[in-house]
């Protein structure tokens, strides 16, 4: 019995060593795995910060994905994710509108660079202002004597924007330039909310303030269409004149009209690239293969990849222009504005505040550009960072704003300080208004047999989304809404010198575009980032200048973990969408591109200045 006993426990014994074995062996794998990781991307990194010239040939702008002031992963993130992780979803990247037009800029002056191809048939988009300043790097390429050709099978809005400063545009046979218009299109949920027996208390200032419209109705308001009616009309209007005039068309032959289209397509039958190419939308008519062999002939053929000599922006080595010794500080204000630390796509309120207040503290920045592109947000995080702005103001430092696809609402809060606005004509700005929102479900629950009691010192103290809201609590959040708007109207006043009756005439929420806004008095000047540069170094005047950007670059861990992370989402929605219904993924879809109503709304005294609108225009 003995004998057994200790065959037993030597099996246990060896068992057990096995395991640890296993164990360790798994552990100390996983190990080495992460250091060949750490170690490749280091290199990687490292080497990719050596430029490197590229072969001669075309500049390939591939653009992927969307164009935005400041993605959510750095262009450096991005770039090692696709070098070594194998990242995908293109349409769901981000670029960096600012490294895009650095890039075009250098190319034009690289004598590697004999010319460009526009290959944007991954391009998903990007604002009107972002479009027209790489439209203005575009055409300086252009002018320098370089030739631009564009290729695509097809062309959306965004895309054909681009392609319209190229020389010559290609277009697939079997291909439209899909012209149509603007439209905004929002969820409204009154219905839905009623059948929850949800009690929506709204409170707010503003004719126009339509951002809390999905709680209290099933459609637009007519205020609300009449005002949005006017901007996106503009904005098609100023889409249309540039593109003509890219084409030496009339805006008319570029869209007739959708009764127009309708009667030239009859006329070729129904073809879409040859309606396109006989009103001069395109150049030539040609399939890739075709297109492949006369860009061959312009820069030249590469055995090796077996296309024509050329490298992608992707590839592109472009010099740094930021410098920790640049006299003028650059801060990004990109997002909804929420309270405490900035998140991906998310303006910060301490995080702007905290880079604005450095810019503030060096002795070395002499002029601060503030670069909005907000719908707004929290009214809390806003005056944190309007308050910064204007301590930099005092300090003595000259404080430009440079507006880009919207600055309203709590985006014009921000700006209120500057000692100069400068807007694009497209920019969407104003929105001057507050709100607030508070959603109870006691009836929800009621219907289901659940309710809640208890007892509180004051009304005031007796407040949960499980309860309707006491009157006094009701009463408090609509003098503290008006008292917002009131505060608002007269910092708007104060910086534009004009009373707080006058800056009400214009607010109440109405949405103007930056051209409408010059002609009211709430932006000094129409320019480009370019021109609110150059405006900061004359009032500081600055002879000679250097950018200094405020954003934060993330560490060698978190570059790399990020980019696992960036996988993980890019992958995992497009697996869900297989088991939903195609109506729920537009549901999906639409609430999604509905900023701000769905993302962490978190101002403490539920007080927000935001326009829901202006991010929803295609």
């Amino acid at each position: 019995m003995r004998t057994l006993g200790r065959a037993i426990a030597g099996i246990f014994k060896w068992a057990w060593r096995l395991l640890n074995f296993v164990r360790e062996f798994i552990l100390n794998l996983f190990l080495v795995v992460v250091i060949v990781i750490c170690l490749a991307v280091y290199f990687q990194f490292s080497k990719s910060s050596t430029p490197a010239e590229p072969q001669k040939g075309a500049l390939i702008v591939d653009l992927s994905g969307t164009v935005v002031d400041k993605p959510s992963v750095s262009n450096k993130l991005s770039k090692l994710g696709r070098q070594l992780l194998g990242t995908s979803s293109d349409r769901l990247k981000e670029n960096s509108l600012f490294d895009v037009v650095d890039a075009i800029r250098q190319a034009k002056t690289d004598a590697n660079i004999t010319g460009m191809v526009l290959d944007l048939r991954d391009f998903a988009g990007a604002d009107q202002p972002s479009l027209q300043y790489i439209g203005k790097a575009l055409r300086e390429f252009r002018d320098s004597g370089k030739q631009i050709y564009a290729t695509g099978d097809s062309y959306s809005q965004a895309q054909y924007y681009l392609a319209s400063f190229a020389n010559k545009i290609y277009l697939s046979p079997q291909g439209t330039v899909d012209l149509h218009g603007f439209a905004t299109n929002g969820l409204y949920y009154k219905s839905l909310l009623d059948k929850l027996k949800v009690s929506s208390h709204v409170f707010r200032v503003g004719t126009y303030k339509s951002a809390v419209e999905p709680f209290l109705r099933d459609d637009m308001s007519p205020a609300a269409r009449d005002a949005d009616s006017r901007w996106i009309g503009e904005l098609w209007q100023n889409y249309l004149n540039t593109l003509a005039a890219n084409r030496q068309i009339t805006p008319e032959q570029l869209f007739p009209g959708a009764q127009g289209v309708l009667d030239g397509l009859k006329k070729t039958g129904g073809d879409t690239a040859r309606y396109a190419k006989d009103n001069r939308l395109v150049d030539e008519l040609a399939s890739r293969s075709l297109v492949d062999q006369q860009l061959s002939k312009v820069f030249g053929w590469d055995k090796e990849a077996n296309d024509y000599k050329g490298t992608s922006i992707y590839d592109y080595q472009v010099k740094d222009n930021s410098t920790p010794d640049g006299n003028i500080a650059v801060v990004l204000a990109n997002g909804a504005i929420m309270d405490g630390d900035e998140t991906p796509g998310n303006v910060g309120g301490n995080t702007t505040a905290m880079e604005i207040r450095q810019a503030r503290l060096d002795p070395k920045v002499k002029a601060i550009v503030l670069r909005v592109n907000s719908p707004g947000g929290s009214v809390t995080a806003s005056e944190t960072i309007r308050e910064e702005l204007a301590a930099a103001k005092e300090a003595g430092k000259p404080v430009v704003v440079s507006m880009g696809g919207m600055a309203a609402s709590g985006g014009y809060w921000i700006s209120t300080p500057a000692s100069y606005i400068m807007a694009s004509p497209n920019t969407l700005t104003g929105s001057i208004g507050i709100f607030g929102v508070i959603n109870t479900v006691e009836n929800s629950l009621d219907s289901i047999g659940v309710h809640t009691d208890g007892v509180a010192t004051s009304p005031l103290a007796d407040v949960s989304t499980t309860k309707a809201l006491p009157t006094e609590v009701q009463q408090l959040m609509q003098m503290s809404i008006e008292n917002g708007y009131k505060n608002f109207l007269g910092l708007v006043a104060a910086s534009r010198g004009k009373t707080p009756e006058q800056i009400d005439s214009i607010a109440q929420g109405h949405v103007w575009t930056g051209s409408d806004a010059k002609n009211n008095g709430l932006v000094d000047a129409l320019g480009d980032f370019d021109d609110a540069v150059a405006k900061a170094a004359e009032l500081a005047k600055l002879p000679q200048w250097h950018l200094r950007w405020y954003q934060d670059d993330p560490s060698f861990v978190d570059m790399l973990f990020s980019q696992v992370d960036a996988s993980a989402r890019a992958m995992l929605p497009e697996a869900l969408k297989v088991y939903l219904p195609a109506p729920m993924i537009d549901v999906m879809s639409a609430m999604k591109d509905q900023p701000g109503l769905f993302d962490n709304l978190n101002d403490p005294q539920n007080r927000y200045a935001i326009c829901l609108t202006c991010g929803q225009v295609k």
